[in-house]
């Protein structure tokens, strides 16, 4: 019996054993993109920044290797100058020997000319990183653009270098642009641009209400001219009168004005 109970908890610890996976990941979402990354973290041995001088030279792609980015809860792709922000590598290996990771380096350009280049950023290396034949993996890649960078929009060119058979190899896994503002910085030019074509807007669309009830108020203020005519006389009214107070009192008037 005792036999048994061994042998029961020994086939356990070897089914756990064969059963950690190596950490792969689809990148389908940011929110799966951040759990994958989260499980590699534990296991890929970063290094740290600048832990290799890589020189200037260019690596081509392996065959059967391809890479794409995430931005985690970062879609419009601010970064906010200063501060940290992170994205998350994929690769997929579809080739037949293991992908060993070296690092991950990244620079800022100039949108309409790559070959000025704005800064430099760090590089995050790898110690024992790797992605096994027709597996995925994620790894994280954290970097901040320098606090004096004046907002705008930039070009970000990251690439992931690595080693398959002691050949180095590298993939671009992201080429494109980048917002940059500043820190405590919520609304971007754009939004500034729509506020005050807003307030231009009803600030003219309130001139124009003011002068229309001006000029209604001036309208209802004019009074109507009226016209004074010579009066006649009825002369019979005239002859039934006579003799009568009103007679003696229009005498006395025409009387008095002499």
């Amino acid at each position: 019996m005792l036999v048994m109970k061994n042998f029961r908890v020994f086939f356990l610890a070897l089914l756990l054993l064969l059963a950690s996976p190596v950490t792969r990941c689809q990148l389908d979402s940011d929110a799966e993109g951040r759990e994958a990354a989260e499980e590699v973290v534990a296991d890929l041995g970063i290094v740290g920044e600048d832990v290799q001088d890589f020189g200037d030279g260019s690596y081509s792609p392996a065959p059967g290797v391809d890479t794409v980015c995430v931005f985690p809860k970062n879609s419009a792709r601010l970064i906010t100058a200063g501060e940290e922000t992170e994205l998350l590598v994929g690769m997929k290996n579809d080739g037949e020997a293991t992908v060993n990771i070296i690092a991950i380096k990244a620079s800022v350009h100039l949108p309409f000319d790559h070959r000025l280049q704005v800064q430099n950023l760090s590089t995050q290396g790898f110690n024992n990183a790797t992605v096994p034949a027709s597996a995925q993996a994620t790894f994280p890649y954290i970097f901040a653009v320098s606090k004096f960078l004046q907002p705008g929009t930039f070009d970000l060119v990251g690439t992931i270098i690595y080693e398959i058979d002691q050949n180095p190899y590298q993939n671009t896994f992201y080429n494109g642009t980048i917002e940059v503002v500043e820190a405590g910085a919520f609304l971007s030019i754009e939004s500034v641009f729509l506020v005050t074509l807003a307030i231009a807007l009803l600030v003219l669309l309130g001139i124009w209400i003011r002068g229309q009830i001006q000029n209604l108020s001036k309208k209802t203020k004019r009074v109507p001219k009226v016209e004074v005519g010579t009066k006649t006389t009825d002369a019979s009214l005239d002859e039934w009168l006579q003799g009568t107070a009103y007679t003696q009192s229009l005498a006395n008037k025409s009387k008095k004005k002499k």
